[in-house]
C-alpha cells in the first residue's frame, strides 16, 4: 500500500469515526453531564479527521509534524471522553464500546505516524 492509498483510507476512517460519534451523541439523554461531555467529545472527534487532512496537505516536515501531534492529542482526548461515557454507562453499550476501541486504534496509528516522522 502506498502512502497516498493509506492516507485516503485513514482520512475516510477518521471521517467515519467523527460521524459515528456525532450520531452516538445525538442518541444520549439530555442532561447537564451529557451536554458537557457531548460538546467536548464532538469537538475532539471531528478534530481528529480535520487535522489528519491538514497533515496530508502539509507544506513542510515541521507543519506535518505539528498536525500529526494535534491528531494524536485529539484522538487521546476522544478516548478520554468516551471513557467518561463508559464510566457513566451512557449510550448504547455496543456502540460505545465500538467507538472506544476505534479511538484507541486511531490513537495508536497516529502515534506511530508521529514517531516515524522524527525517528
Amino acid at each position: 500500500m502506498t502512502n497516498a492509498e493509506f492516507n485516503e483510507l485513514f482520512r475516510n476512517r477518521t471521517r467515519k469515526f467523527a460521524v459515528r460519534v456525532l450520531l452516538f451523541l445525538d442518541s444520549l439523554p439530555n442532561s447537564n453531564k451529557t451536554r458537557i461531555v457531548s460538546y467536548q467529545l464532538g469537538k475532539s472527534a471531528t478534530s481528529v479527521g480535520a487535522n489528519f487532512r491538514a497533515f496530508c496537505r502539509g507544506r513542510s516536515q515541521k507543519e506535518r509534524y505539528s498536525k500529526i501531534c494535534i491528531v494524536v492529542e485529539e484522538a487521546d482526548e476522544s478516548e478520554y471522553w468516551l471513557l467518561i461515557l463508559d464510566d457513566l454507562q451512557l449510550g448504547e453499550v455496543s456502540e460505545r464500546k465500538y467507538l472506544l476501541q476505534e479511538s484507541v486504534e486511531i490513537l495508536k496509528i497516529s502515534a506511530k505516524i508521529k514517531s516515524k516522522l522524527y525517528s
